[in-house]
Formats: structure tokens, C-alpha cells, sequence
């Protein structure tokens, strides 16, 4: 099923509990806008309570070449925030402000109740690659060319990034793999774990179909539970993690208990 999309560049579709958002703007090799952003915000935000997984792909040979470069130049794009305007009059917090507001568009996969996965083929550059992090997981094509390329531009990763990209392959890779703009293929996305399942590109939407039905395949409260207990196990002392696994735990055995008549 085919849904209204908040975005022109963005086409949303619906099998049954699992929603495919699409960047689809080919022309420009699917670059991200702050419209889009905004766009991904309340899509992530006001998922339908069915919606048990979301998939985010991009139309044609590759995920998202990142931010418009148009955006850097002078006026930026008609219909886009001016995202210079603020730096230009030496305005610092309200810079940060419009920063806080696009960032949501990736912190908010981490924060709805659906488990996120990227599909990433081709190449994922600055806020492509940054949108694959902010997903819960990421299968990826063969060709797939995940790049970091703030630096070159002067600028430092801004969209969520760095948290996920940190600790999924330690500072020191996650400082070189930055600094220098290199590219990370399919072969050590794989080994550090950046990658959960690399698979030829055609057959990319499959794998990541059989993904979701595999997820599909436990009940949606111990999904949305485990989900919030392993993200917040990536910061958590042990001594606060335990709480935060009982807590989940403890309604989950209390439906456990419904279903067997135990109550």
C-alpha cells in the first residue's frame, strides 16, 4: 500500500506491519534537505501503533549522497532553511538551535517504538551515512561505500552519528575512518560490526524482507521492550542496566502469567 508522503523526494509504502521510507530524489543522487529531515521527524514520531518495522532505502544505484551541497551555497535552496544565514550574523546559539531541530530527524528513529533498519547499497555519504547509523540495524549491498565526508568540507559530523559510530567500532577507527574522509566498504562494515548482513545488491530488498519477517516472528511488546533495554545498555552502568531490565521484565511476565491463566 502506497501512503501520502510528507516530502516529494520521499515515498512511503506499506506491507502489512512493515513501512518502507524511501529518499527518492535520483537526480541528486538522493541528497537530504532540511525539509526532508523535518519530513523524517514526524514520520518517525507518528508511526502508526501497528508499525513494527521500518525500512529505510534509497531509490537507485545508491543510498543518499548526503546534504545538498546547494544547501553551502550562497541563499542556500529555495524552500530550504538558509542553513548558513545563522553562522553568517555570528548568531552561535541560534546556529546550535537549528541544529538541535534537524538532528531530531535522526534521533527520532532511535526513540520510536519500531525496530529501524537501513538498506544500503551504493554509496552512503555524510548524513547517508549518518541516517544508516541512526537505524537500529543495517544490511548492506556488496558495492555499498559507507563515507564520512564532513571533514573536507570543514565541518564535523552534526546528525546523531558519531554516538552509534563510536560505539559500534571503538574511538580510534571511528576518529580515522572521520578524519580522513575514507571509505568503508562491505567487507569491513561486516567485520566491525557497522554491517549486520552483507548480501549481493540485487538481493537487497529480499534479505532485508526476510529480516523483518524474521523480527515479525516474536511478539511486538518483547520487541518494543528489548529494543529500549539494549539502547539504553550502550550507556548504562550495570548496577542502572538491571533496573532497566527488570522493568521491562516484569510486565512481560505479567501478560506471560494472563495467558496461562495464572491470574
Amino acid at each position: 500500500m502506497t501512503l501520502d508522503s510528507p516530502h516529494p523526494h520521499l515515498r512511503l509504502h506499506r506491507r502489512g506491519p512493515v513501512l518502507t521510507v524511501t529518499l527518492d530524489h535520483r537526480a541528486r543522487r538522493n541528497s537530504q534537505t532540511p525539509t526532508m529531515w523535518a519530513a523524517f521527524a514526524q514520520i518517525a514520531t507518528t508511526l502508526p501503533d501497528d508499525v513494527r518495522v521500518v525500512v529505510l532505502a534509497g531509490a537507485g544505484p545508491s543510498f543518499s549522497a548526503g546534504l545538498d551541497r546547494g544547501m553551502l551555497a550562497p541563499g542556500g535552496i529555495p524552500g530550504e532553511p538558509d542553513l548558513l544565514a545563522p553562522a553568517a550574523a555570528g548568531d552561535l546559539d541560534g546556529m546550535a538551535a537549528l541544529i538541535a531541530g534537524i538532528q531530531q530527524g535522526f534521533t527520532a528513529w532511535g526513540e520510536c517504538h519500531a525496530i529501524v533498519i537501513a538498506a544500503v547499497q551504493g554509496y552512503a555519504v555524510g548524513a547517508g551515512f549518518q541516517l544508516a547509523l541512526a537505524a537500529d540495524l543495517r544490511v548492506v549491498a556488496e558495492d555499498v561505500q559507507f563515507i564520512m565526508g564532513e571533514t573536507k568540507l570543514g565541518m564535523v559530523p552534526d546528525l546523531g552519528g558519531t554516538a552509534p559510530l563510536v560505539s559500534i567500532m571503538g574511538y580510534p577507527r571511528a576518529l580515522e575512518i572521520i578524519a580522513t574522509g575514507r571509505a568503508v566498504g562491505a567487507a569491513e562494515a561486516m567485520h566491525t560490526g557497522l554491517a549486520n548482513l552483507v548480501v549481493p545488491a540485487a538481493e537487497l530488498d529480499q534479505a532485508v524482507g526476510d529480516l523483518a519477517d524474521a523480527i515479525l516472528q516474536a511478539p511486538d511488546p518483547t520487541i518494543r521492550a528489548l529494543k529500549r533495554v539494549l539502547r539504553a545498555a550502550v550507556d548504562n552502568p550495570v548496577a542502572d542496566q538491571v533496573v532497566v531490565e527488570r522493568t521491562a521484565q516484569a510486565p512481560l511476565l505479567a501478560g506471560l502469567a494472563r495467558t496461562a491463566g495464572r491470574t
